[in-house]
């Protein structure tokens, strides 16, 4: 697998070639973003994610890296929307870009080309993916995957398996609906969306065979096709679903501080940006926890 991984960052396999050796880290945390969301990111920015400083001395200290994740617009020469995202980027420095023209249909491609990037520029541990209407507690997040490091291929997230919806018109609409079996199945187990982890083993693959990798309409479900017919620990942590307050507070007051808060009703925090400054007060970890994780 070593050598493979070389092999596809020195410009083999189909990804995107590496302009210098990818840097080491324990965790890359990419927090999936679009244009319209300036806003969202600054409601991170203001609570759990580092600026400045902060943030390059989480990168050096103790190997977390934190990016906003976000392609192009897709305009010709670059448009309005893209050189918004570049003043923003000269202002934060936060931002991983992507070869990828953004577009909801088009989340699938988006986190091939996600994990492809990410590989390519820093060799980690492990590789993370989550919503930018998610409350993260950075410090609970290393400690719980610092446990499965010994463990060569590991997918950690919320199990489900919900419905396969074939009805058109409706949220989640699976157009391959009879690839699943017949009308009512339910699809195989694989982590909610908002947010999960897996593996430098996995990631590598995922970027070595990004080409060839089959694209359902909901980006979780094709995460959990490219990884059901592997050799692949799932785990199933529900501290990476809590509810938002009163739910991540009251387990924060028994001593089970939550990795990940949101709302399943809205797929992320309702009304986010209102909210995720009281969120993060009342179910954050503090200020100094991510500093004390033992990597």
């Amino acid at each position: 697998m070593e050598l493979a991984v070389e092999r596809a960052r020195s410009g083999g396999g189909g990804t995107a070639v590496a302009t210098k050796p990818p840097q080491k880290a324990r965790v890359v945390i990419g927090i999936n973003t679009a244009f319209t969301s300036r806003k969202r990111r600054d409601s991170l920015r203001d609570t759990w994610v580092p600026r400045g400083e902060k943030l390059r001395k989480l990168e050096t200290e103790k190997g977390i890296v934190v990016r906003f994740v976000i392609g192009h617009s897709g305009a010709p020469g670059g448009g309005a929307l893209d050189r918004a995202l570049d003043a923003e980027e000269a202002e934060t420095r936060d931002f991983l870009r992507l070869d990828h023209a953004e577009g909801y249909h088009e989340l699938s491609s988006k986190t091939r080309i996600y994990f492809t990037t990410a590989v390519a520029t820093w060799d980690a541990d492990f590789y993370v993916k989550v919503d930018d209407d998610v409350h993260l507690n950075l410090g609970m997040l290393s400690s719980r995957l610092a446990k499965h490091r010994t463990r060569p291929r590991v997918y950690v997230g919320c199990m489900k398996s919900g419905p396969v919806l074939s009805q058109k018109g409706v949220k989640y609409h699976e157009p391959e609906y009879w690839k699943f079996g017949d009308e009512g199945n339910k699809y195989f187990r694989h982590a909610t969306g908002q947010i999960y982890a897996i593996s430098k083993d996995l990631a590598a693959y995922i970027s070595i065979n990004q080409p060839i990798l089959h694209r359902f309409a909901n980006e979780d479900v094709s995460l959990g096709a490219w990884l059901i017919g592997l050799e692949v620990e799932h785990v199933d942590d529900r501290s990476m679903c809590c509810a938002t307050p009163p739910d991540c507070e009251w387990k924060k007051r028994a001593g089970n501080v939550c990795v990940a808060s949101f709302d399943w009703s809205c797929s992320g925090v309702c009304k986010s940006v209102d909210r995720m400054r009281h969120i993060h007060k009342a179910c954050g970890e503090g200020e100094g926890a991510v500093w004390n994780v033992a990597m």
